[in-house]
């Protein structure tokens, strides 16, 4: 019976004691549970936050790039209306000159013929007044003057009254009588219409030069008007084309906007979807775990009460043999379950294994309400095993997804530095092919400057030696002239006949060399003349190719310009693709980071927590097959 207390009082403690510490074990899972499962909820709630920014700021450039859009748009058409507005002023104004210019030569040419007339006129009167005053009227009448003061009597365009008009005709009809007689009165006359037609002159004259002052200020005017247009059409040229660049840089940047917009909703729907799937498991396990800590506080505060051990002491005392011997039965059963369990709790911590040993050291008969237990757990085993699973394949297929989007970024940078580096290449090249140009133009331009000025040399030259050699030709032909007149002469006397015949023979000699000197100069100058036909052809044809060349070379130039102007486009388009690939990436590897922390760690443990579930189904089956024979023990 003392065996039977001792033994009766250490288990209760025993338990008591294991419970104890079976609390303590689960409150600092616990606690090491609720630490891990708070870092999880900030990162998700940083996260989250993160790209809920990352959404609104997308919205936000969005919208701003829509507006900037359509305002560019609305730049550009009007730039473009400006731009025709502009031309059209700038025709106008050149047909403005054109029409002035004509306005100007046909204003100019009536000056002329005014001018002219009016200066014949005067020149005649005053040949009338001079004629008059010198008693030469008579001659006078003879000429042509006389005929032009007669045509301006008559003259309609002539104002002169009637009285002038007579006197003057009655002058110019006056032939045979007496040049004195009234010639006072018609050179008064005639001076007074000399002046009038001087002042007429002079307005006319007057005229023409405002005329021509206007004239030179409209034209000012207009070539101002016509400059200042130009500008403002290069300028509208530039800016039409630097809109549309802008617009289209514009419609790249909001495409890849929307693009990593969608990327970050989608994901920000995931993490969300993710998170509240782990604050729901967090729930679970936190009101199991809450559960099973409120039955290990009850159970330890019902076998710690006094009553209950005096109970259970005056329970043990006063049992009958037959009790003793079925709950001998009944421990042999338990104790071959728990060395069951313990076996399998050597392999790994498990809470399960934990509440069946700790249901195993009870004291109940009823062995079912263990094994309902051991259903229940490998149920849930089984559960979790199939969530672990599931998990597992969207941890790898989210991995790979992740995984191959960044590769595919990856591929878009390498591919958009590959296609910088060469469009910075063909920029260098053109650029060297563009100096190369521009200083064959110089080396051009400066041979035929060059040629030039030795082809006006060579001309010069070439027309001095021409007039050179025609004026001595010109002498020598004067020469023999003299010579052969000297010579040719016929003289009487025979002593000079001899003497001349003497110094004839000896003068062939010159008129010999004369000849030949002649000639030779008439050579050279010949000579000369094709050697000057031959420089200018050459001249001319160097100055055509030159030309040729030159244009050729400057529509090169132009296009390497424009092709530069182009590579500098392509460049700057591919780093702009280049920025927004690097934004991309970035948000893929962000995606990829907490793919990874979401699940490196169950990857990790994947086969460790199998193996450990297998290992504890398995022990709590086996616990099970004990347990289940232990209904057939009898007293």
């Amino acid at each position: 019976m003392k065996l039977s207390s001792r033994r009766a009082g250490n288990p209760i403690r025993r338990v008591v004691t294991m419970l104890q510490k079976i609390e303590a074990k689960v409150q600092a899972e616990g606690e090491a549970e609720t630490e891990l499962h708070e870092k999880a909820m900030c990162e998700c709630k940083s996260g989250k936050a993160s790209y809920t920014q990352s959404i609104s700021d997308g919205e936000a450039k969005v919208e701003g790039l829509a507006a900037g859009l359509e305002s560019g748009v609305g730049a550009l058409s009007q730039l473009k209306s400006d731009l025709a507005n502009h031309k059209a002023d700038r025709e106008a104004a050149k047909d403005a000159l054109a029409e002035a210019l004509g306005m100007r030569e046909k204003e100019a040419g009536a000056y002329g013929g005014v001018k002219a007339e009016a200066e014949a006129n005067m020149a005649a009167v005053g040949k009338a007044v001079k004629a008059i005053e010198k008693n030469a009227a008579a001659a006078f009448l003879q000429t042509d003057a006389a005929q032009v003061l007669r045509d301006l009597a008559q003259s309609d365009k002539t104002v002169v009254n009637d009285n002038v008009r007579t006197e003057v005709m009655a002058f110019l009809s006056n032939q045979d009588e007496d040049e004195s007689e009234g010639s006072g009165e018609i050179v008064g006359i005639l001076k007074q219409l000399g002046d009038e037609m001087g002042a007429d002159l002079k307005e006319a004259t007057a005229a023409e030069e405002k005329a021509i002052a206007n004239y030179n200020d409209l034209v000012a005017t207009k070539n101002a008007e016509v400059a200042e247009l130009t500008t403002m059409i290069e300028n509208k040229i530039t800016r039409v084309g630097e809109t549309g660049v802008s617009i289209e840089d514009m419609k790249a940047d909001a495409s890849d906007t929307a693009d990593k917009l969608v990327e970050d909703k989608k994901f920000l729907v995931s993490l969300t979807n993710e998170c509240a799937h782990k604050e729901k498991e967090w729930e679970a396990i936190s009101k199991e775990r809450q559960a099973e800590l409120l039955a290990l506080a009850d159970t330890i505060k019902m076998l710690n009460d006094d009553d209950a051990l005096e109970i259970f002491k005056k329970s043990t005392a006063g049992s009958a043999s037959s009790f003793m011997q079925v709950a001998y039965s009944s421990s042999m059963v338990k104790s071959r379950a728990l060395a069951t369990i313990h076996a399998a709790q050597k392999a790994g911590k498990s809470r399960h294994l934990d509440l069946i040993a700790l249901a195993l050291h009870g004291k109940t008969k009823d062995m079912s309400v263990v094994i309902k237990m051991i259903d229940e757990m490998v149920g849930v085993l089984k559960t979790e095993q199939s969530d672990d699973d599931e998990k597992k394949g969207y941890c790898n297929k989210a991995l790979d997804e992740a995984e191959d989007k960044l590769k595919g970024f990856m591929r878009q940078i390498q591919d958009s530095e590959t296609a910088i580096k060469d469009a910075k290449e063909s920029i260098v090249t053109l650029e060297t092919e563009m100096q190369a140009l521009v200083a064959s133009l110089f080396v051009l331009d400066k041979s035929v400057k060059d040629a030039t000025e030795q082809r006006q040399k060579e001309n010069g030259a070439y027309k001095t030696l021409k007039a050179s050699n025609a004026a001595a030709g010109a002498l020598v032909k004067k020469a023999k002239d003299r010579l052969a007149q000297f010579y040719g002469l016929q003289v009487a006397t025979t002593s000079f006949l001899q003497v001349k015949r003497v110094t004839k023979a000896e003068s062939g000699g010159v008129i010999a060399m004369l000849d030949t000197l002649g000639a030779d100069l008439e050579k050279e100058t010949a000579v000369a003349t094709a050697n000057e036909n031959d420089a200018q052809a050459d001249y001319e044809k160097l100055i055509a190719d030159s030309k040729t060349m030159r244009a050729d070379n400057s529509k090169i130039l132009e296009d390497k310009t424009a092709a530069k102007a182009d590579a500098e486009g392509v460049l700057g388009n591919h780093q702009d693709a280049l920025d927004g690939q690097f934004s991309k990436m970035k948000g893929s590897n962000d995606q990829l980071k907490a793919v990874h922390k979401d699940c490196d760690w169950l990857l990790a443990n994947y086969e460790t927590r199998s193996a450990a579930r297998a290992d504890e189904i398995d022990a709590m089956g086996k616990a099970k097959a004990v347990l289940s024979g232990a209904d057939f023990v009898q007293e």
